[in-house]
């Protein structure tokens, strides 16, 4: 967290805190949702400035309830997750690339669901593949040690026939089956926060 947005959370403790005007999509890109993107249920607009985007980044982080959120000075703006905390790009330079624009330390479990998702865990790090770069992820998956073509990826999803693997730097990793309703409650994060009863919440987020 920045040092400025420290200072303000000391000087500004009690500001409402905000739901549903910023959105994460499956592809890492951070969303602002007016008052028509929320009505209508829309993913709202890419938010596009470089800096903007970075300082959401770094100010990124989880309440003890799984409610993931952006600390934008002393307001925290809670954000709608449509997969997972955390967006994962393969990177021919750093292998495997946040959508924080931070690098993904080792990752140590590894999931697909019934509908082709991919998530990669690194500690308490979960992140959804952008689905982009499942073509170039493909050939790292092994199945019962052979390189996993769509007919028998296909066979696995649909009924579980051999043992999947995914290749990291010489290591096998096992692949294991996780439906896509549980993903969120399997790793205990909230897609949808919504405001406690009885506790206010700001209407707009403050402008960073």
């Amino acid at each position: 967290m920045d040092d400025i947005v420290k200072k303000s959370l000391v000087k500004w403790p009690n500001v409402p805190y905000c739901y549903g005007w910023l959105g994460l999509d499956a592809r890492g890109n951070w969303r602002m949702r007016d008052e028509r993107s929320q009505q209508l249920n829309l993913p709202g607009d890419k938010l596009q400035h470089v800096a903007l985007r970075a300082f959401i980044g770094r100010n990124y982080e989880a309440d003890a309830q799984g409610c993931w959120f952006f600390q934008n000075g002393p307001q925290r703006v809670y954000l709608n997750l449509e997969a997972t905390p955390y967006i994962v790009r393969s990177d021919p330079a750093r292998q495997w690339l946040l959508h924080t624009d931070a690098a993904m330390p080792p990752i140590d479990a590894a999931w697909l669901t019934e509908t082709g998702e991919l998530i990669l865990c690194s500690g308490d790090i979960v992140a959804q593949l952008d689905d982009r770069d499942f073509a170039d992820v493909l050939p790292l998956l092994r199945i019962d040690g052979v390189a996993a073509s769509d007919d028998a990826l296909l066979a696995w999803l649909e009924q579980g026939q051999g043992t999947l693997s995914l290749q990291l730097e010489g290591r096998a990793l096992a692949v294991g089956r996780l439906a896509h309703a549980d993903v969120a409650h399997h790793f205990q994060f909230v897609r949808l926060p919504q405001p406690p009863a009885g506790k206010p919440d700001a209407a707009v987020p403050a402008p960073p």
